[in-house]
């Protein structure tokens, strides 16, 4: 068994949110993640968080999701700056703890769970207690706790949860922080001397973060725009913040497309327009509409898409 060993990450070095990859006919595509593994090496990503919400996670089978585990593992093997996190989290903490451990035994860096979101945890107690349940199960691997309140319905404070699990668990490393509380978060990132890794999830408010203290983000338009953010990241590092809040700006432009044009299935769209076809997504979400496409390609020449895009 490898030896736990917590990295942590500079602002610059972001961590995209991959899109799980389909064939026409609904079935994983596994066959594309050397692709796309290359894809985000080219740009400048630091590693994927798999099987999380922008890869619908919640929509995959436990065959699905060990066989996205292993492609990536495999495309990824060998390269130890390029961090594989595997989003486990679900409403049966075994299957949490299946996956969390197949995971250890492949060799990703890490894994991350949310609350239960059916039968909610009804006190702080209580959510500490499943993530130690679930941090042991792959006790060398690089645990985070993912809070995404929107989704799950679950929202305690962040950084008293840092404190219950302070100690408790070894191999806690952090949390995903994908909420929009900013005072919040930035007491998470100063907890106990910046202990922990806080990445925040929001890329729409990347610089806000970075601005008290964020040293990591973790989002979905880091697959196709990361020359868009590494240009805002540095400008933020040597004080050019005017630069820094124009990116930030194109940024939430950019985003405003997806909520134009369908929501979170409108990324793959984005994707295509990049160079990478990862198919559609799964119900209960719609693929955007094909007589929609014109516009929406209209709108990507108005938001100057091919200058800030991934390639």
């Amino acid at each position: 068994m490898k030896a736990f060993n917590m990295i942590t990450t500079q602002p610059e070095r972001l961590i995209a949110a991959p899109f799980t990859p389909f064939h026409a006919d609904g079935s994983l595509n596994v066959d594309l993640i050397p692709e796309y593994y290359a894809f985000l090496k080219r740009n400048g990503v630091a590693g994927a968080f798999i099987c999380g919400s922008t890869g619908e996670g919640p929509s995959l089978t436990m065959a699905e999701k060990i066989s996205l585990t292993d492609a990536w593992a495999a495309a990824a093997k060998g390269d130890n700056e390029f961090r594989v996190i595997v989003f486990v989290g679900g409403n049966c903490l075994a299957d949490c703890k299946q996956l969390a451990a197949h995971a250890s035994n492949a060799g990703l860096f890490g894994f991350s769970m949310t609350a239960p979101s059916y039968f909610k945890p009804a006190d702080l107690e209580t959510l500490a207690a499943c993530c130690i349940e679930v941090a042991s199960a792959a006790p060398d691997m690089s645990f985070y706790y993912y809070h995404i309140p929107v989704l799950t319905g679950v929202r305690f404070p962040m950084a008293k949860l840092l404190k219950m699990l302070d100690g408790k668990i070894p191999n806690l490393a952090g949390i995903k922080y994908t909420d929009d509380d900013i005072s919040e978060y930035t007491s998470c990132v100063n907890y106990a001397n910046k202990k922990y890794e806080v990445m925040w999830g929001r890329d729409e408010s990347l610089l806000g973060a970075l601005a008290v203290g964020g040293r990591a983000g973790i989002g979905s338009t880091y697959n196709y725009a990361m020359p868009l953010y590494q240009k805002l990241i540095s400008a933020f590092k040597n004080g050019d913040m005017e630069t820094a809040a124009a990116c930030q700006q194109q940024s939430i432009d950019m985003i405003a497309l997806l909520g134009k044009y369908g929501g979170m299935a409108t990324g793959k769209e984005f994707m295509r327009a990049a160079g990478i076809d990862c198919g559609g997504f799964r119900l209960p979400f719609r693929d955007m509409p094909k007589d929609l496409n014109a516009a929406f390609q209209e709108d990507l020449a108005l938001i100057r898409f091919d200058e800030l895009r991934s390639y």
